[in-house]
């Protein structure tokens, strides 16, 4: 899946388990850092570019040292060491990890039901068992559409509730100026929502 959607399932899925936003931001890296292995794509576009043999590093790299057991030891050690709560800090950036792993199994095949994308759970130390599910959905699909939108309504109603979103990994200022539009827009849904006749 897309990196936004597996930011936002890291969200979704642990920033109520976690008691600062700190936590939250680093739980979310973690989610996010599996990809870091395909970071092998800018070797082999500036050889390209600059018209060096061509390399096929993102092909070779990419889902074998950081979507695996040891990646997922390394992120929830490192994540740990620079959380505040790092019991809790670990056990959820240990799950947003697999939470990643899980994603892209469902939903990141290529244009052609046979460009299927593994992984290899023990690499690079095995790269003999490759976990792959031949259901898989296409990258870009309506699956992983409806999944990130929907991801992303369940951020924004919680965060015009709890009064915090991931704006404040960025900026604590700029989180407060958007969690007063969001409550603005909930007060007016709410609003509309008695006029009609619901219950809120």
């Amino acid at each position: 899946m897309s990196p936004i959607t597996h930011f936002l399932a890291g969200w979704v899925g642990f920033e109520s388990c976690l008691r600062n936003q700190r936590d939250r931001t680093i739980v979310c890296l973690a989610g996010l850092a599996p990809d870091l292995d395909g970071a092998g794509i800018v070797i082999d576009l500036f050889n390209k570019l600059a018209g060096l043999p061509e390399s096929n590093f993102y092909q070779d790299w990419h889902r074998l040292y950081g979507h695996g057991i040891t990646a997922a030891i390394a992120l929830t050690l490192l994540a740990a060491a620079i959380g505040h709560d790092r019991l809790r800090v670990a056990i959820a950036a240990f799950f947003c990890v697999h939470l990643h792993f899980l994603c892209d199994l469902l939903g990141s095949r290529g244009s052609t039901p046979d460009d299927l994308w593994g992984l290899y759970y023990l690499g690079p130390w095995n790269v003999t068992q490759e976990m792959v599910w031949r259901g898989q959905w296409q990258l870009v699909s309506w699956q992983n559409l409806l999944i990130t939108a929907t991801l992303l309504l369940i951020l924004l109603e919680r965060a015009s509730r709890k009064a915090y979103s991931p704006v404040g990994c960025i900026s604590q200022r700029a989180d407060a100026v958007f969690i007063a539009i969001l409550q603005q827009w909930r007060r007016s849904v709410m609003k509309l929502l008695a006029h009609l006749g619901f219950k809120t």
